[in-house]
This record gives C-alpha cells, sequence and structure tokens, in this order.
C-alpha cells in the first residue's frame, strides 16, 4: 500500500511527469510518481529532443550520455522538391537538437526524480479516489492507494487523470496516431516529408527520417484525425509505401520493411485545444496536456518545459496552481498553438489543399527566401530567437496566422479555457492530512506518516 499522505501525485513517469517530479522533489515535497509499466520502457517517438528541451536538460543539470547533435532540417515537399531550414543559437537555447531514444531518455529521467526522493509505484490508475468533489488520488491495479494534495497528470494522450478530472472535451481534441521503427542505416540531416500520396492528395500528416544512435535511422509516419480516433490503422499501412517513397527520394537505402526493426504505434494530442490544462488541485503536462505541436511532431520539449512549470507552479503556492501554471502555458505556448492547432483544423480535410501549400512552401525561390523564418516559427522558437531577417520573418509569419485564425472555433475555445483561469483555478479545501500549513500558500512538505 501507499504510504502516504503524499504531496504531489504525479501520473505518468515520462519526460513531463519525471520533470515534474524532480523539481518538486528537490524542492522538498513528498512525491508518488506512477507508471503503468517498468523501465526502461520504449515509446512510438522520433527521439529528437528540440533546442529549449535541450537547453531544460542543462538548467536542471541533468546528465544526459552523448549522442548524435541535430542541426539544420530538410523539409522533403511533394514531388521531391526540398527545403533547407537553418538551425540558429537562440538568446535562450542552443542552435541544435539532441537525439535521445526514448527507452534510455525515460529511464534516466526516471532515475533522476527517484535519486531526488520521488517513491515511484508501478501499476494502472485504476479507480479515482475524490474528496469533496475533487480529485485527490488513485486507487492502482497493483492494490496501493494513493493520495495527495494535488494531482499532475502525466500520462500521456489517452490521458485517465484529464478523464477523470473532466477536462477534456472529446470533440474538439486533434488527434493524431504515429507509427515508428528503426532502420540499419546513417542518416545525415533530419528530415520531416511533405508527403503526397497522388500529385494533388497529400497525406493528412507528416512522415519522418531522423538520425539515430550508432549507425541507425528512426523512420515514422503520422497521421492526423482530428477529433475522430479512427486513423490507428492508416499510419501502419503506409509505412511501407512511405519506406518506397524516401528510397525513391535517395534518403532510405532500403524499401524493404523486413529490414527494419519492430513497429511501435502511439496516439498524439497535438495543439492544446480540447483540454483544460488545469483546474483546482489537478494540472496537466505533455501529452496529457495536448502540448505537441501540430506541424511537426515535437513534443518531448513541451512535456518537459510544461512538467517543470507545474511543479513551479505548486512549489509558489498549491492553493494558486492551476491559475498560475494556465497563465506559464498562456504566455510561453498558446500564441503558436492557437494558430497552429487552427490551421490543423481546417487543413487535414482538404488533403488538395495541404498539397498546394506544400508545393509552394518548397518551390525553390519561396524556400530559399523563407527558411530561416520558416525554421523559427515552424519550431516553436520565436521567443528568444535573434534578431534578424529569420525572427523577423517568423513574426510576420505569427502575425498573419493570428490574423487568419482570430475567429476560428479552435480560437474561440482557446479564450474560453485559458482566459476564464479564476473559475477553473479555484483555491481547494485544505484538510488535515494534506501536509499543508493553514494560511499558507507555499508548499511545505507533510512531516508525519
Amino acid at each position: 500500500m501507499g504510504d502516504g499522505p503524499f504531496d504531489v501525485l504525479v501520473v505518468g513517469g515520462g519526460p513531463g511527469g519525471s520533470v515534474a517530479a524532480t523539481v518538486l522533489a528537490r524542492a522538498g515535497a513528498r512525491v508518488a510518481l506512477l507508471d503503468k509499466g517498468t523501465f526502461p520502457r520504449d515509446k512510438a517517438c522520433g527521439d529528437l529532443v528540440g533546442p529549449r528541451g535541450v537547453q531544460l536538460l542543462t538548467d536542471l543539470q541533468v546528465s544526459v550520455p552523448a549522442g548524435p547533435v541535430a542541426g539544420d532540417m530538410l523539409v522533403l515537399g511533394p514531388g521531391g522538391r526540398r527545403v533547407r531550414l537553418p538551425s540558429f543559437v537562440g538568446l535562450t537555447y542552443p542552435g541544435h537538437a539532441r537525439v535521445f531514444p526514448r527507452v534510455g531518455l525515460d529511464a534516466l529521467l526516471y532515475d533522476e526524480a527517484q535519486r531526488c526522493g520521488a517513491t515511484s509505484f508501478t501499476g494502472r490508475a485504476d479507480e479515482p479516489i475524490f474528496d469533496a468533489g475533487q480529485l485527490v488520488g488513485f486507487r492502482t491495479s497493483a492494490g496501493d492507494v494513493l493520495r495527495a494534495r494535488t494531482v499532475i497528470g502525466a500520462d500521456g494522450a489517452t490521458s485517465r487523470v484529464a478523464t477523470v478530472a473532466g477536462l477534456v472535451e472529446p470533440d474538439r481534441v486533434l488527434w493524431g496516431f504515429a507509427v515508428r521503427t528503426y532502420l540499419p542505416q546513417s542518416v545525415d540531416l533530419p528530415t520531416i516529408a511533405m508527403w503526397a500520396l497522388d500529385r494533388w492528395r497529400a497525406l493528412p500528416g507528416y512522415g519522418w527520417i531522423f538520425p539515430g544512435e550508432m549507425g541507425t535511422a528512426n523512420l515514422g509516419l503520422g497521421v492526423g484525425t482530428l477529433s475522430r480516433r479512427t486513423g490507428a490503422a492508416v499510419a501502419a499501412k503506409l509505412l511501407p509505401d512511405f519506406m518506397k517513397y524516401l528510397h525513391s527520394e535517395g534518403l532510405l537505402e532500403t524499401h524493404s520493411q523486413s529490414d527494419a526493426g519492430r513497429v511501435l504505434g502511439g496516439w498524439l494530442k497535438m495543439g492544446m485545444v480540447g483540454t483544460t490544462p488545469a483546474a483546482g488541485n489537478v494540472l496537466l503536462v505533455g501529452d496529457a496536456a495536448g502540448l505537441v505541436n501540430p506541424l511537426q511532431g515535437e513534443g518531448i520539449a513541451q512535456a518537459m518545459m510544461s512538467g517543470r512549470a507545474a511543479a513551479e507552479a505548486v512549489i509558489r503556492g498549491p492553493g494558486q496552481a492551476a491559475k498560475a501554471y494556465t497563465e506559464v502555458l498562456a504566455r510561453d505556448h498558446l500564441p503558436y498553438q492557437r494558430i497552429t492547432a487552427a490551421l490543423q483544423s481546417s487543413l487535414l480535410d482538404r488533403p488538395r489543399v495541404v498539397a498546394a501549400l506544400g508545393r509552394v512552401l518548397t518551390s525553390p525561390g519561396l524556400g530559399r527566401a523563407v527558411a530561416g523564418g520558416w525554421a523559427v516559427f515552424w519550431n516553436e522558437l520565436l521567443d528568444g530567437a535573434p534578431p534578424g531577417r529569420s525572427r523577423r520573418v517568423a513574426t510576420v509569419a505569427t502575425s498573419v496566422g493570428e490574423l487568419i485564425t482570430r475567429r476560428t472555433d479552435a480560437a474561440a475555445w482557446f479564450d474560453r479555457a485559458y482566459y476564464r483561469t479564476g473559475d477553473a483555478a479555484g483555491r481547494p479545501d485544505r484538510g488535515p492530512e494534506s501536509g499543508y500549513r493553514a494560511g499558507e500558500d507555499r508548499l511545505i512538505p507533510s512531516t508525519g506518516d
């Protein structure tokens, strides 16, 4: 049985959950870290940690093993057109991404959380526990009873925490499904493919081939399904054809799926829309909050950033953590996500428009002209980008995006979800078992068993 009460229960031991648990444990909180699997365990992912994620690991002084460094990125457009997006050293982040296979990265961060004092539990979050209408814990599939003053949901796109806390509007969520495999091949540049199934019918999503460790390549395919969770089989079915396409473009040495490793798949929840990130004493981070880039699928950096932000909000004052955390997301991610979520919503059911847009963006003249700004905007790096032409282009793209998506349903949803936080983030009742001193908001660890 769990030996609570705990100050915070973190459900999900991936990058977002483990970073949240680490930051909280370092501050002296009693943290329960629950994951349904045992580590090390693998996840379907491109394994590329963006510049902001690399900086966060440095800031947290988490020692990670040396691995491939990814700078510039190649975009393969319809018809084989190519644009090289340059990397830049930002004012607040390095000029490169890093390759960290999830099987190793997740285990490293999970171990760090335990080393800092978080107590780990293995099992599914089965039966929710409510107190005065608030979610305060779970009974797990392993028989543990875990209760805490604050619950952080870091349990992925199909988050159990988000569902039982009533923070998801299923008909609003932008779903996607991705599959990933490894191949014995070296890759020079990480490449994202805007793949057209025929000349004027683009894939409703994206494909990729990224460098891996020790001469391997990470190859995958993601398919957007909007609010319909019916596309899981599509990505897996198309993977052999995508391999043939990359082979025909000279980016893959083989097109035989027999050369590939095990294929893993997983759901994506993108663009933040459809999920309220926090309410009362419940905060959602990473994929559980929909923090996946709708345009190119990045989610590891966003998960870790949101995990740290959620933990810091709880440390500053658990009674106001939901409001403070929502304000951080609104500042750091909302300007980009509300644009791209609205664009994804309007474009995925229009394959001809997507194909035409891909051809225009990767045309030789325009592609070269906007490559720097494209890299800054597409990778959500405008805040902290160095002054210059690329930042100006990204700023213009952001302004145009805000203008054309201002009156969309997605934008209206964001206004409701993110600018009514006074109601959503109400101060929960304190109890004698909570581990907090009456009259104080700052997190103070429990002192008794």
